[in-house]
């Protein structure tokens, strides 16, 4: 009997056994099928996105090619990002159809009457009400800025004669982060300036790009190589003029920096073909209305899901509705930021924690 039971009980854990592992081998079979679709799955998204980048880069709507060689190509460091997936003929075939078609003028300083303070009544538009409006005693003004794909700042600066450009403290060896030039010079607004020539590859912003006047003085830059000049006269006008750096000295210009390019000058707005052969990136730019308020526009960039920046087109398009007469790029992309009253209020792209990098030089209001 006690045998009986013994194989009765056997057979009971045998049978266990057997449910268990087919069970178990159920289980493996069902964790292999969904680790099949996983990988099903990953390879198919996978495929789609190689076949959506050869599209875009390879395909017949242009769009995608020419931003990405556009954008690439006036970047420092990664030119490479066209040449990895373009010839040159294809890169300048690019480059010849997106490009800023300038005004063929330097300023004319006496279209310039910079104005005292007055309370408007009526204005030409919102932008022009939204500028103007104001304080007595307001030195500057604010104005954040908002698009489809972009955020940023315009600084309205009511007193030209406080604008002036300073450098950093270590120029000729290394740049300085715009904060730094801020709180060194006491600056209530300053922005970015100059491009700088990257001599070592690491982006130290140790000496401007052409021809950098200060006080009067060429600071760095050849005196008789012709550059795109942008500065202020004695007069605290600011100029845009192709020159050289004496013929600018010679013109009473105080303060320069050699960039572009010039996006209005005397009203009128420079021709832009295509997206302007700069790409989609951050911007900054300095202008002045006919009345001698002077703008400081700085638009982040280069930030997924907050801010990708600006072409020429659209950074014409903002200046022109603020009322600029004569208006100029400066250097972007990393390089851009906006300080005041000591604190970072853009949000700059570079690898710096706080986004900055070093610059040579600044543009500041006291």
């Amino acid at each position: 009997m006690q045998v009986v039971k013994k194989k009765n009980v056997n057979k009971i854990k045998n049978l266990l056994k057997t449910s268990i592992n087919s069970e178990n081998i159920k289980l493996k079979n069902e964790e292999k099928k969904r680790g099949i679709l996983i990988v099903i799955i990953i390879m198919a998204v996978l495929d789609m996105c190689a076949i959506t980048c050869l599209f875009l880069t390879y395909g017949p709507i242009s769009y995608f090619r020419d931003l990405l060689i556009t954008t690439a190509m006036t970047t420092m460091n990664h030119k490479y990002l066209a040449y990895t997936f373009y010839t040159e003929e294809i890169i300048d075939n690019v480059l010849s159809k997106n490009y800023v078609k300038e005004v063929n003028e330097n300023t004319n300083v006496n279209d310039i009457q910079i104005e005292n303070f007055s309370e408007k009544i009526e204005y030409n538009s919102v932008y022009e009400k939204e500028l103007l409006t104001r304080d007595e005693n307001d030195l500057y003004k604010v104005i954040p800025l908002e698009g489809s794909n972009y955020k940023g700042y315009l600084v309205a600066i009511y007193d030209p004669s406080r604008i002036s450009l300073v450098k950093s403290k270590y120029y000729g060896s290394w740049g300085e982060l715009l904060e730094g030039i801020a709180n060194d010079n006491e600056a209530r607004v300053a922005v970015n300036a100059s491009g700088f020539d990257d001599l070592t590859g690491r982006g130290i912003g140790a000496v401007a790009t052409g021809i950098f006047i200060n006080n009067g003085i060429l600071v760095s830059g050849n005196q008789n190589t012709k550059g795109k000049i942008i500065g202020f006269n004695k007069n605290h006008i600011l100029v845009l003029m192709e020159a050289t750096a004496k013929e600018a000295i010679e013109a009473d210009i105080v303060d320069a920096v050699d960039f572009g390019p010039f996006l209005i000058v005397n009203g009128k707005p420079s021709e832009i073909k295509g997206n302007g052969g700069w790409g989609i990136s951050a911007r900054t730019a300095i202008a002045q209305r006919k009345d001698g308020i002077v703008l400081f526009l700085v638009i982040d960039g280069r930030q997924p899901g907050y801010s990708m920046g600006v072409d020429m087109r659209e950074l014409v398009k903002i200046l022109v509705r603020y009322g600029a007469y004569n208006a100029a790029n400066l250097d972007g992309g990393a390089s851009s930021s906006l300080n005041i009253e000591g604190k970072l209020i853009s949000k700059p792209c570079a690898v710096d924690p706080k986004g900055e990098r070093p610059i040579p030089n600044a543009w500041i209001v006291k």
